[in-house]
């Protein structure tokens, strides 16, 4: 089975559509299928609910699908660094399911090993928890959390083989291994593509079997985020 597309659009033909659940790799500026996520735009496919750690930032990431309007929910645990993120929730514009950032890990790895739903303590006693069943186990109050289940996952990886078996880079790695697994149908941007056999077993993070498509992006932008300090008259 050949798992390689020409390009990111060809990737994205005939499975994306409107008002679809996906999921999106990457943590702040790090790790993002930032081709796909341009493609995905172009396809002006709307009404997304889109599950990812933070919403990108202003004009790069997820930012550039909120600048359209092409998502209507969030699934997510950190937002702060996207002005029209912002504006939009804070405007009833759009939606946000505000989910703790290990439960959404959890969450997604659920969805991809099968099981539907978990109990957890974070959140119990707190709006996370309204609406929610909980539970008491040994005397401690849980509260259980459903598996999410993406029908599409948008991932970034370092190297692939011809079989889709991958290996990140680093920290770059965040999400997108629990984002892969869980999506019904899963492609995949990569750096580099190699031959099967190339990659040693102990180097392959995620088997090819989880990867349903991939697209060579050889030449990412690579932003880096850096600390900012204000400076204090009298300091």
């Amino acid at each position: 089975m050949n798992k390689i597309y020409a390009s990111a659009a060809d990737a994205l033909k005939g499975v994306v559509k409107d008002g679809q659940l996906i999921a999106v790799g990457g943590f702040g500026l790090c790790g993002i299928p930032e081709a796909l996520i341009d493609a995905l735009k172009a396809t002006g496919v709307k009404d997304l609910t889109a599950i990812s750690n933070n919403a990108g930032v202003d004009g790069f990431g997820l930012g550039k699908l909120l600048e359209t309007r092409q998502i209507k929910k969030m699934i997510s645990s950190y937002v702060g660094e996207n002005k029209e993120f912002e504006r939009q929730y804070l405007a009833g514009e759009l939606e946000l399911e505000f989910t703790p950032q290990g439960t959404l890990a959890e969450k997604l790895r659920a969805g991809g090993s099968g099981i539907p739903a978990f109990f957890t303590k974070t959140g119990v006693g707190t709006l996370v928890a309204e609406g929610k069943e909980t539970r008491e186990f040994e005397g401690e109050t849980y509260v259980m959390e459903r598996a999410l289940v993406p029908e599409i996952s948008l991932v970034k990886a370092d190297v692939a083989d011809r079989s889709g078996n991958l290996r990140f880079r680093y920290t770059a790695r965040n999400f997108n291994p629990a984002v892969a697994m869980a999506g019904k149908i899963c492609i995949v941007e990569v750096e580099k593509i190699v031959e099967v056999g190339e990659l040693e077993p102990d180097d392959i993070h995620l088997p090819g079997i989880y990867v349903h498509r991939l697209v060579l992006n050889a030449t990412p932008e690579k932003r880096i985020e850096k600390r900012t300090i204000t400076e204090k008259a009298g300091v």
